[in-house]
Order: structure tokens, then sequence, then C-alpha cells
């Protein structure tokens, strides 16, 4: 999900009454809800090395297992080093609930991540293999509102000490909640719907029934199939079916330009994290520009690799000279 999601369900944590439990308790939660994508930094070494790197060592279980403990340490230190030196009279930070908090907020990260395409790899160091939720789009302005309305409305019940002030927050968590089962209901259905549809005219290989951007009764599908990428759309509340209008996208692959990129450093990278890769060769004078690209985000330049591909020069055959008498 996007840091605002993120951001937000840290500060809804807060202003549900854990802010309380101890000093820094709201600056803990906002930072451990977004701490794990410090993978960001990946970026200054190129969006291939992003792509490989990003949702991996910082999301998985070792990561989270590490962070509340790091994030807590830190926090005791600030409020050692910084915060009571300037209130003295200030009541120090409770540790052990620093390192609650800090847990929590961190493992609410890659949960959240989890729901979306781009999917997280959970076990990172032990295996990179990658999990998806296909429940959310990766920016959902309906959780936005929600959380964003549920803290605002327990803040300025806190401000005028009101009795349960923070239960706006934990009402908007438990609908946020709520949603979110609701469209990974949806996400099943979805590709109910479209196995059943289609098993007879189609080997679907692997299937994706995807979110789209602010619409929760629409699904994009791609599906891998023995014609190449699939797509299609279901949209609930106007044909819970799926008709004829397809777009067949040749994967591509078969070339030797395209398999000579797939085994390049770059190549390898790309396809550890792509679920639908897609070759396009443009041939080139003594060569190939391949562009790797996924059927999950057709036309996203941020979701692409170009790999120059040298073709061997042919040397032009020479005939041996006679030899001499």
């Amino acid at each position: 999900m996007d840091n605002l999601c993120h951001t937000l369900v840290g500060l809804s944590l807060a202003e549900s009454g854990l802010k309380r439990k101890t000093a820094l308790g709201t600056a803990t939660l906002l930072v451990g809800a977004n701490l794990p994508d410090v993978d960001v930094l990946a970026y200054a070494w190129g969006p291939v090395t992003a792509l490989g790197f990003r949702r991996g060592w910082t999301h998985g279980v070792l990561a989270i297992a590490v962070w509340p403990l790091v994030l807590a340490g830190l926090m005791l230190a600030w409020d050692r080093g910084v915060r009571r030196r300037r209130e003295p009279g200030a009541a120090p930070a409770d540790p052990w609930w620093l390192v609650v908090l800090a847990a929590m907020s961190v493992m609410s990260h890659p949960l959240l991540d989890f729901l979306n395409t781009y999917g997280v790899r959970f076990l990172m160091p032990f295996s990179d293999r990658w999990f998806y939720g296909d429940t959310l789009f990766i920016v959902d302005p309906w959780i936005w509102i929600l959380l964003l309305a549920g803290a605002i409305w327990s803040r300025r019940q806190w401000s005028k000490e009101v009795p349960r002030a923070g239960g706006p927050a934990r009402v908007a968590l438990v609908l946020t909640l709520t949603y979110a089962l609701a469209m990974a209901a949806l996400n099943v259905a979805g590709r109910r719907l479209v196995e059943t549809a289609q098993s007879a005219r189609l080997t679907i290989r692997h299937l994706m029934t995807a979110p789209v951007p602010a619409n929760p009764f629409q699904r994009d599908v791609v599906m891998d199939t023995d014609r190449g990428y699939v797509r299609t759309s279901i949209a609930w509340l106007e044909r819970p079916s799926l008709g004829d209008d397809w777009d067949v996208i040749s994967k591509g692959d078969s070339t030797s330009e395209a398999r000579t990129a797939a085994a390049t450093s770059d190549g390898r990278t790309y396809l550890r994290w792509a679920r639908f890769p897609v070759f396009q060769v443009e041939r080139q004078q003594g060569g190939a520009l391949v562009r790797i690209s996924d059927a999950r985000y057709p036309g996203q330049s941020w979701a692409e690799v170009a790999i120059p591909v040298n073709r061997p020069l042919s040397l032009p055959r020479t005939t041996p000279a006679p030899e001499r008498p």
C-alpha cells in the first residue's frame, strides 16, 4: 500500500487509545508503520535493483522480528538523550510498551502490502517467494477516508477529554478491516467465475483478478493461458460474467533475443519480480533492444526494463591463397 495508508493506520492505532500507553507512543506507531519501506533507498542503485530488493529483506520475517527492537531502542535513546533533557519533569517512556507498539505497527506494514497485486516476500531471507493478496488497489481512497475521519474525530474527542475518545478511531479500523475482507471475498468470487467460465475454452496456468482504482466493484483479469496472456474484466454491478471482449497479449519469449535478455543479470532480477512477463524486441543495427514488462501493469514505465542485446558479428569467409610452387 502507499505510505499515506500506512501512516493513517499508525495514526488510527495511536488515536484509538494506544498513544496513552507510554510517552512517544504516537511517534513509535507512525514510524513503525512506515519503517519497512526503508528499502526505497534501493532506487539509488537503479530501478531494476530496486525491483529486485523492494518488499523483501526489510519486509520479511527476520526484519519484522528485528525492527521492533531497533525502533524501541531508538525511541528510548531519544527519550533519555533529548526529550527528558528538554522536559526534566516528564514521565519516562515505558520500554515494554514501546516494543509492543513498535511490533504492532511494523507488522501492519507487510500485511497491508500483501493485499495488493505487487505482493510481498514474507519469508525473506529464507525464501524469495512472492505472496499476493490481489485484494486492494495499492492506492485506495476509501481506506484514506475511513481512517482519516476516525483519527480526526478521536483526536478532537481526546482534546475535549471525552470518555471513550478512542471509539471513532477503533470503529474506523474495524470498518477498514471489514472492507478489506469484503474485497478479498470479491477476489475469490472473481477467480471462481473466471475458472468456471473459461475452463472449457482455455488452459489457465496462472490467474490474477486485480482491483482497480477507486472502484471496489470492478476487477481486471489477467490469465496466463495456452494462447498467451488474456486480459478481460469483471464488473459486478453491470455484468457479473465474462464476455468475449478479450485482449490477447503475446509473451514474446520465444526469440533468441528474448532468451539472451532473460539470461542477463537485469533480466534475471526482473523475472524474479514479474508475474506475467512480456518481451518486446526492437531490432537495431548490430543488435536489438529487448523491453520486458509485466502484464499486471500495462504501459507503466516504472514496471519495465530495457536490455540491449548485441548480435555476434558474422565475419566474411576468406578463401585461402593458393600455395606457390
